[in-house]
């Protein structure tokens, strides 16, 4: 391996077991801790890609993905008050959402490299923070999935309420699912700025 980017893949494994343990705390209604720390892996990815290229950036996601998994088989031995803290539809959701969005993200980057430097990590974040948001929330808590693990009841997130309390009847996974959607938004537009300032550092150049 490159010891090139090894920062890249002890970020990524830090935010990856912060995000999971931070994600136990609620902040608010809608949302946990953990959502304001997991918006990072997508800054730490299209550094990595933009400095070492592609082949490092995915080893760095493969990486958080190995981490993840590894907090995931932890957590499932871990009892809460009302069962296990990781379920079988939380893992593959947050498994599958973390690779598929974090793998789009390094390939609409790699697409977008030439253009203005804003456009890559900009683009690259926003659809992947989508991806990510809509596969984990549906996976995890939506009712026609339940067949995933019918031992595990999610019923208590498909209660009908207004979308974060002020929108039209929802199921209540959906109020959760867009409140991270749009700190992930606001988080990929204030990652700018230390993605040129990181980016111009380890280039040793403006972008």
């Amino acid at each position: 391996m490159n010891r090139s980017h090894l920062p890249g893949i002890l970020a990524m494994a830090a935010v990856v077991v912060a995000s999971n343990i931070l994600v136990q705390f609620l902040f608010g209604q809608w949302l946990t801790w953990g959502a304001f720390t997991y918006p990072v892996a997508f800054l730490i990815t299209d550094v990595t890609n933009r400095v070492y290229g592609t082949g490092p950036a995915r080893r760095v996601v493969f990486a958080g993905f190995v981490v993840g998994v590894i907090c995931s088989l932890i957590g499932t031995q871990i009892m809460g008050e009302f069962g296990p803290l990781v379920t079988l539809r939380i893992a593959l959701g947050s498994g599958l959402a973390f690779l598929t969005a974090q793998l789009l993200d390094v390939s609409i980057f790699a697409a977008l490299r030439s253009g203005k430097w804003w456009r890559a990590p900009l683009a690259s974040t926003l659809v992947g923070s989508s991806v990510d948001t809509a596969l984990f929330f549906s996976i995890a808590f939506s009712g026609a999935l339940t067949w995933i693990d019918p031992g595990n009841d999610v019923s208590w997130a498909s209660e009908m309420l207004p979308l974060l309390g002020i929108g039209p009847l929802a199921p209540l996974w959906a109020s959760l699912a867009v409140a991270d959607w749009m700190v992930k938004l606001a988080l990929a537009l204030l990652a700018l700025l230390p993605f040129r300032m990181i980016v111009s550092h380890l280039t040793a150049k403006p972008i």
